[in-house]
């Protein structure tokens, strides 16, 4: 047997494909695709949108950081996801929050529903939905005080919208991100940039964020709570936290299906509670609930459309 023949025989251990990507470079794209974002929060309410954006990284750095000296685990902060987790909080968070807000969110979000569970790549839910969920709950009025960039107070478009009313905002003032609303929620166009350039690294697929933002879109079209269809439409896509829940935070690896069926099952999912709350329940937002709600049944997602095994028969229910 010649060289060839016994390196192709030769055994290892799995992985036996590897690819060029890790985690570090992933995160690193994440953060490069935010950075239109945050840069435009700042530009928008000032320099506590940076300082909030800042505090909430150093924050879920050092909690990760921290954990793992303490229970004598290797430090992982190096791979980023602690920071992009920051930067996610802050984006879901309004500029005027108390800072003390952030410090038990972000404990919450890195301690609690990420190390707890084993770290990295075992979550069950997302860290900075459950974090901003968590927050809500506990904070109803820190985290429901929006801005205008003229440093109003004023009601988001949804809100409006709740109420029957319709929003006083031009529909290109919402899609460049000019209304009031969460830090790195507002300014749709950056974001869309952000996915187009994560989707063009392959670091996600579209099938969760156009599944779940045009499942949203048919219902305001179909259903036109306000104004014209055309409007709702509008309104309901680009005026809340739609189109940075589907991109960057429903495509999370950990809490989102891994074959192409599951995850157009788990956008359209998103998608219908999304409405669900938003024109059943007293929230005008229903993105992270809807997001936290689909993270937990992506076992059965998953379970249910996996290909079968090739030379293997229907695996019995045990």
């Amino acid at each position: 047997m010649n060289a060839e023949n016994q390196s192709l025989m030769a055994l290892s251990p799995s992985p036996h494909v590897k690819h060029k990507n890790t985690t570090q470079s992933i995160m690193r794209d994440v953060l490069i695709a935010l950075s239109g974002a945050f840069v435009w929060s700042i530009v928008v309410f000032g320099y506590m949108a940076a300082v909030l954006t800042v505090l909430s990284v150093a924050l879920c750095v050092f909690y990760e950081f921290a954990y793992q000296k303490l229970m004598r685990k290797p430090v992982t902060v190096s791979d980023l996801s602690a920071a992009v987790t920051g930067v996610l909080i802050a984006f879901n968070v309004p500029v005027d929050i108390a800072p003390w807000v952030l410090i038990f969110g972000c404990f919450f979000a890195i301690i609690i529903v990420k190390q707890l569970f084993g770290g990295i790549g075992k979550n069950i839910v997302n860290p900075a939905i459950a974090a901003r969920i968590f927050m809500f709950v506990c904070w109803p009025s820190e985290m429901s005080r929006f801005f205008k960039p003229d440093a109003v107070t004023s009601s988001t478009p949804l809100a409006s919208m709740k109420s029957g009313a319709l929003p006083d905002y031009p529909m290109l003032d919402m899609f460049l991100g000019l209304i009031p609303g969460c830090i790195g929620e507002v300014s749709s166009l950056l974001l869309i940039i952000g996915g187009i350039y994560l989707l063009v690294r392959r670091v996600i697929t579209p099938q969760i964020p156009i599944a779940f933002i045009l499942t949203v879109a048919v219902f305001y079209l179909a259903l036109s709570p306000v104004g014209t269809p055309l409007q709702s439409l509008g309104y309901g896509v680009f005026g809340g936290g739609l189109i940075l829940g589907a991109i960057f935070m429903a495509t999370d690896y950990t809490t989102s299906p891994v074959t192409p069926v599951g995850r157009i099952i788990f956008g359209v999912g998103c998608g219908l509670i999304t409405v669900a709350i938003r024109f059943l329940g007293a929230y005008p937002e229903g993105v992270s609930f809807a997001i936290m709600i689909m993270n937990l049944l992506v076992y059965y997602i998953d379970k249910f459309t996996m290909p079968r095994v090739f030379g293997m028969g229907k695996q019995k229910n045990s």
